[in-house]
């Protein structure tokens, strides 16, 4: 066995060990106001979370979005953790594909408590992907951004950094339905796109990251961000401070720099079951190779609807429309990304997800093409099972397979018609 598949072998015991370990430690030592099961934190948090829609950094998801997470309290302060761990055999397509046996992981921490009439929030969030599949990360054919040894990063998606946040969050309501909110750290997410993809219901099953993005979301890690923001009933504005440059291939380190970029973002939540939010930014010389500054915007609409009987059965639905777009600098035409991404929870255990994307890349050419960018489409079909699901945790296997649509001057780089697919097993709170 390689070295990286002994490695990743290893992670896979010592989460199945960790998971094992604390429920039956918490077996043992659960008392009443001490229980850690899974639970519904929409419904049994909401009057002490900053914002019952909160979602990744200070975006905003449908309330209704059931959060699976162990939680404790203790001394006035609510601890609570949660995170999803992905084991896959993952199959790319065509002739720049490959295979990789790899894991797509973060775990996050959370510590609430009062502080004067508002509500302070500690974050942390951590991921083992430089370990569990190293530079140049994940194989995903047509994804683009960033670098691995002074050179584009194509054709694979970047580990996630070590140290994703490390934030804090203060809420202090002004009056009935206003209140104010400060938010920022080390490494945070600024007020820009919508809830990054690892945190979105209808992305929760798919291990794979959008071909949009860097696009969309992808300053949901920035070394140094500042946000400040008013909440007026179902209505949100804010604004952000934050370095702009995307992170280097050192994903163990945090790379501070200065607050040179800007963003301003305003949501929605007219119900329970949706959000909307635009967002504009400008990003101080993000790109490492690029020269030039970038503008962004990006604007969504998330659905989520629990499901409580019926043909269905007990479960959740949810759906997000993305729109992201970039205007580089020194480039006269911006690059759009579409995506449309829904997943079905029906009778508990069962989960069918799919994922649509119309995106355009500037950085797929082969050296016989002056072609600025190119649209591509990724469509791809999922379902997990739950093999164990109870009150601790959730294990499912699962698999997709996603379809491409490309000009046919990129065939000769990616074949006529490639298919990818993955295969994998599913562990979170």
């Amino acid at each position: 066995m390689s070295k990286q598949g002994l490695s990743l072998f290893a992670f896979a015991a010592s989460i199945l060990l960790a998971a094992s370990t604390l429920r039956a430690q918490n077996q043992d030592h659960d008392r009443p106001g001490m229980d850690m099961s899974g639970m519904d934190m929409s419904a049994t948090m909401s009057s002490s979370l900053p914002s019952p829609n909160s979602g990744s950094g200070t975006s905003w998801q449908p309330v209704s979005v059931p959060e699976q997470m162990w939680m404790i309290g203790r001394r006035g302060w609510d601890l609570m953790m949660h995170g999803q761990v992905f084991l896959t055999y993952n199959q790319q397509g065509g002739p720049r594909g490959e295979g990789k046996a790899e894991s797509v992981n973060y775990f996050m921490f959370m510590e609430q408590h009062s502080l004067g009439k508002g509500r302070l929030v500690f974050r942390q969030m951590f991921s083992a992907e430089s370990l569990t599949s190293p530079h140049p990360g994940f194989p995903e054919i047509f994804q683009t951004g960033e670098t691995y040894h002074g050179r584009p990063l194509v054709d694979h998606q970047h580990p996630h950094n070590v140290f994703a946040e490390l934030s804090a969050l203060y809420t202090l309501p002004l009056a009935k339905q206003v209140s104010w909110q400060l938010y920022g750290g080390p490494s945070a997410e600024p007020a820009l796109g919508p809830v990054t993809y690892m945190h979105r219901a209808s992305a929760s099953e798919n291990p794979a990251a959008p071909l949009g993005h860097h696009e969309q979301d992808s300053t949901h890690t920035s070394f140094g961000v500042v946000t400040t923001g008013l909440i007026i009933d179902r209505f949100k504005i804010e604004g952000s401070a934050f370095n702009g440059r995307e992170p280097n291939e050192e994903r163990w380190s945090i790379q501070l720099g200065p607050l040179d970029s800007w963003s301003l973002r305003a949501s929605a939540a007219p119900t329970p079951n949706w959000t909307a939010q635009y967002s504009y930014g400008r990003l101080l010389h993000p790109e490492a190779l690029e020269p030039g500054n970038q503008l962004r915007q990006t604007a969504s609409l998330e659905y989520n609807r629990p499901l409580s009987g019926g043909k269905l059965g007990k479960g959740n639905w949810a759906t997000s429309l993305v729109w992201g777009r970039v205007q580089k600098e020194f480039e006269s035409f911006p690059l759009n990304s579409y995506l449309l991404e829904s997943t079905l929870n029906f009778r508990r255990r069962n989960y069918a997800y799919t994922r649509f994307e119309l995106v355009d890349k500037d950085e797929l050419h082969p050296p016989v093409l002056v072609q600025p960018s190119f649209r591509v489409g990724a469509y791809t079909f999922g379902g997990v099972r739950d093999l164990v699901q109870n009150e601790r945790w959730r294990l499912g296997l699962g698999t997709d397979v996603t379809f491409y649509s490309k000009p046919a001057v990129l065939d000769a780089s990616y074949g006529n018609d490639p298919v990818s697919f993955h295969v994998f097993l599913r562990l979170r709170p």
